[in-house]
């Protein structure tokens, strides 16, 4: 496909422009539809498998969660090498067919091993999509333009996990695995049409340059620091998504709350306070005009976030998933932070680094998780209750994240056409 040239800031956008946002914001969508549905349909396909205890269910949920967060911190460094070194387009169409397939075939699943190969696979697809969509728009658009645009994905594809939550509630889990699948296979045919990364084409010419070597976030030590601070600024986020909205019905139990938590209508919620979230810090980054100040203002919403649901959400069902919508919402800077790791890095290491860091979040998810099942005990052997658990490690992550903001540099007037040598 032939590639177009950046524009002036001024410049108004070209149909092909437009189409490629549309492709990556529409296939971050089924993304999130896809990633969010294991989360809602976890408890009844495993009961469909034969899995009734709570205990087990929970244990082996936490296991395919688990086996899925590897997949895509995996599928993460894989497809970030494959759009340095192939292209922004190919890494983002071979994604959406690899997860697509994988999310049919677990409408079939009939048993829990059966269910880890498929969850690992559909994980391992799910990982592409985001850095090679967020990296292409980046690229496309000029820098005064470049958050909006991929606000403009964040936002579309985070109103995915909204759509999960709503689809799961009236369909059967296997039948929203089907729709799940199908819809990404659908959107491969706007693939038509859609205009590679100017930059990309440019860096393919020199031969001289290394491109996608997932060692080159390694070393030096500084790129490697620079790497580390990115992803330690985001895993807040999935502190709250691997615990908080994954175990709600564990918490709400915790909590007294007499009326059993719906994982759909926590889905639901939650994820309509991220999208609302992610239109303010697309906003208020264009406003302010800096990455950093707007992530630590999220962090420090999280903070008050956290603090405010465990003062309100026990006192009933509908105030846990109000409390829910507005951590939700404090997590809202997803869309900034995918930003700032594609401008964090030049052109031969951009795919790479804007792939791998969301995956890299996202699986930071397993050791949080599993630190949250420590410190929670077993009968044997019980530890704090699973409330006191959860604040006392979110604060913690919180307070990781802020540090980790306050270490990185700021790049919203970053010109992209560098490259890491």
């Amino acid at each position: 496909m032939q590639s177009e040239p950046r524009r002036a800031d001024d410049a108004p956008l070209d149909r092909r422009t437009v189409l490629a946002i549309a492709v990556a914001a529409l296939g971050y969508f089924v993304d999130l539809f896809d990633l969010v549905l294991f989360s809602i349909l976890r408890i009844p396909s495993l009961k469909a498998m034969g899995v009734t205890d709570p205990d087990e269910l929970t244990r082996i949920g936490k296991n395919l969660l688990d086996i899925q967060l590897i997949g895509m911190l995996l599928g993460g460094i894989a497809f970030g090498m494959l759009g340095d070194r192939f292209g922004r387009l190919k890494t983002l169409f071979g994604s959406i067919l690899l997860y697509s397939v994988a999310n049919i075939l677990n409408a079939f699943v009939t048993d829990v091993w059966q269910y880890e190969v498929l969850r690992f696979v559909a994980g391992f697809g799910l990982a592409g999509e985001l850095g090679a969509g967020i990296t292409l728009v980046a690229e496309l658009l000029p820098t005064r333009k470049r958050g909006i645009g991929t606000t403009v994905v964040a936002v579309v594809g985070l109103s995915g996990a909204v759509a999960a939550g709503l689809v799961a509630k009236s369909l059967d889990w296997k039948w929203c695995y089907l729709l799940g699948g199908c819809m990404g296979l659908a959107l491969l045919a706007l693939r038509v049409g859609v205009s590679e990364s100017g930059l990309f084409e440019q860096t393919r010419t020199a031969h001289a340059v290394q491109r996608g070597n997932p060692l080159q976030l390694l070393w030096p030590p500084r790129r490697f620091a620079r790497f580390a601070l990115v992803v330690l600024s985001a895993m807040p986020i999935w502190f709250v998504g691997g615990v908080m909205f994954v175990f709600a019905p564990e918490i709400g139990r915790a909590m007294g709350i007499a009326e059993p938590i719906s994982p759909a209508d926590v889905i639901f919620w939650a994820y309509l306070g991220v999208v609302l979230g992610d239109v303010a810090s697309g906003v208020i980054s264009q406003l302010v005009q800096s990455r950093t100040r707007t992530i630590l203002g999220f962090l420090a919403g999280l903070a008050a976030a956290i603090a405010l649901f465990f003062a309100i959400a026990p006192r009933g069902a509908q105030e846990f998933y109000w409390m829910m919508c507005l951590v939700g919402a404090a997590t809202g800077y997803w869309a900034i932070f995918v930003t700032t790791a594609s401008e964090q890095f030049g052109t031969n290491l951009r795919a790479t680094a804007a792939t791998s860091a969301p995956n890299f979040v996202r699986a930071m998810a397993v050791p949080i998780t599993s630190i949250w099942f420590a410190m929670k005990g077993t009968a044997a052997e019980p530890g704090f209750d699973a409330v006191t658990a959860t604040w006392v490690l979110g604060i913690c992550c919180v307070s990781i994240g802020i540090v980790a903001t306050l270490a990185l540099d700021e790049t919203f007037h970053r010109d992209l056409d560098y490259l890491e040598h």
